[in-house]
C-alpha cells in the first residue's frame, strides 16, 4: 500500500490550444478510496489514465509513497486498472481471466491457483470459475474485472467509470461491493465518475473537477454542507440545490422580489449588489401565506413513499425556472396548489454571482 502525490501534474494534447489538466496539486492518503467527479470532459479521466501511465505527463510529477513514477513504464507503476468497459478474454473462463497477469508475470501455479482461490471467495466467484465471460451478468462480470485486479497485489487500485455499463439497480448494488472490498482490502483507491450520487456515497474524500481544475477536496458531506463556491454547490447533491438570483439589501438581507431570504451574519457583511443564495430541498420548510414565505405553484410531484419532492414555479423575479422542495410523504401536495416556502439562515448558501466563490460562513 502506498500514497499518491501528484505534484502539479500537467497534460497538453497535441494539438490543442489548452491543457486538459493544466497542473493538478493532490495528495491522496494510504488506503484512502479517493473520486474524482465531474462532468465530462473535466480531465478527471486524464489524471487518472497519468497516475496509470497512459498518459504522458507534459509537466510536473506523480509519485506512488516516496517513488517518482513520472516516466515509469505502465507495467512497473503497481498499479492496477479497472476499465469501464471490463476487458475480459471471451475465450478463458474465469478462473483463467483472474490469473492471466499472474502467469504473464510467471507467478509460480501453485501461488497462482492460491490467489485466485482467495479473490474467488471475496468476491463471490467461487462458482464461477469454470464459466465463461458470455454466460455472466453485468455485474459479475465486473467483479471479476475487480478480482483480475485484486489478485495482482497492487499498491493502487485505478477505477475508471467501472459502473458505467451497469443498470440501475445493479449499479447500486456493485458500488456497496466495491466500498466494502476496498475498506477490507485497504488498498489505496482512486475511481473516476461522473456520477455524484457514486462519489457520495463511496469516497472517503471527493475532489471535484471542472476544466481540468480541482474546485474542493473534502469529505462527501463537508462537500454537501459548505461548497467552496457556485459550481460545487450546483452539482452535489441529487436533487440538485436550488440557485436563486437575489440582490443585497442595506440591512443584510437577500430580497428576491417581495421575499427576504434570512442569510448567517457573516454572509450579509459580506454581500454587496447581485448575489446567488443556494437552500436544498430538504432545507426549505411549507408556511401559509400569511408568514410570508416564498410563493411556489406546483407543476410536479415526486411520490416516493417516505418522502416526496415537490418541483414548482415562483412569480418572483429572479427565481430559476423549476424550484425543488423536499416534502413528507404523507403531505398532502397537489399539482396546480400554490405553496409557501422558506428557510433557515443556517441552510442557506451566498455566493458572489460574478465570482462564484462562497459568501456564508
Amino acid at each position: 500500500m502506498a500514497t499518491v502525490t501528484f505534484e502539479k501534474a500537467q497534460r497538453w494534447y497535441p494539438g490543442a490550444d489548452k491543457p486538459a489538466v493544466p497542473g493538478i496539486d493532490l495528495e491522496i492518503g494510504d488506503g484512502e478510496f479517493m473520486v474524482l467527479v465531474g462532468p465530462s470532459g473535466c480531465g478527471k479521466s486524464t489524471t487518472l489514465r497519468m497516475l496509470a501511465g497512459l498518459e504522458e505527463v507534459d509537466d510536473g510529477k506523480v509519485f506512488i509513497g516516496e517513488r517518482d513514477i513520472t516516466t515509469v513504464p505502465p507495467k512497473d507503476r503497481d498499479i492496477a486498472m479497472v476499465f469501464q468497459n471490463y476487458a475480459l478474454y471471451p475465450h478463458m473462463t474465469v478462473a483463467d481471466n483472474l490469473g492471466f497477469a499472474l502467469k504473464i508475470a510467471k507467478v509460480p501455479g501453485d501461488e497462482r491457483k492460491r490467489r485466485v482461490a482467495e479473490a474467488a471467495r471475496i468476491l463471490g466467484l467461487e462458482e464461477f470459475l469454470g464459466r465463461k465471460p458470455k454466460a455472466l451478468s453485468g455485474g459479475q462480470r465486473q467483479r471479476v474485472a475487480m478480482g483480475r485486479a485484486i489478485v495482482r497485489n497492487p499498491a493502487v487500485f485505478c477505477m475508471d467509470e467501472p459502473l458505467s455499463n451497469l443498470d440501475a439497480k445493479m449499479r447500486v448494488q456493485t458500488r456497496t461491493d466495491i466500498a466494502k472490498l476496498q475498506a477490507d482490502l485497504g488498498v489505496t483507491t482512486v475511481y473516476v465518475t461522473h456520477d455524484q450520487v457514486e462519489a457520495m456515497t463511496m469516497g472517503d474524500r471527493v475532489a471535484v473537477m471542472k476544466d481540468g481544475v480541482l474546485q474542493q477536496v473534502d469529505t462527501p458531506l463537508a462537500l454537501y454542507d459548505r461548497p467552496v463556491n457556485l459550481f460545487v454547490a450546483g452539482f452535489i447533491g441529487s436533487p440538485q440545490m436550488n440557485l436563486l438570483e437575489a440582490t443585497a439589501s442595506q440591512d443584510g438581507q437577500a430580497q428576491i422580489g417581495d421575499y427576504q431570504v434570512p442569510v448567517d451574519p457573516t454572509a450579509a457583511q459580506r454581500m454587496r449588489g447581485q448575489v446567488t443564495v443556494g437552500v436544498r430541498p430538504e432545507s426549505w420548510r411549507i408556511v401559509s401565506a400569511e408568514q410570508g414565505g416564498l410563493p411556489v405553484r406546483v407543476t410536479v410531484v415526486e411520490e416516493l413513499g417516505a418522502d416526496g419532492y415537490v418541483y414548482g414555479t415562483s412569480g418572483v423575479d429572479g427565481t430559476p425556472a423549476n424550484i425543488i422542495v423536499r416534502v413528507s410523504g404523507r403531505d398532502q401536495v397537489h399539482k396546480g396548489d400554490t405553496i409557501h416556502v422558506t428557510t433557515d439562515p443556517a441552510q442557506v448558501h451566498v455566493f458572489d454571482t460574478d465570482t462564484g466563490a462562497r459568501l456564508s460562513a
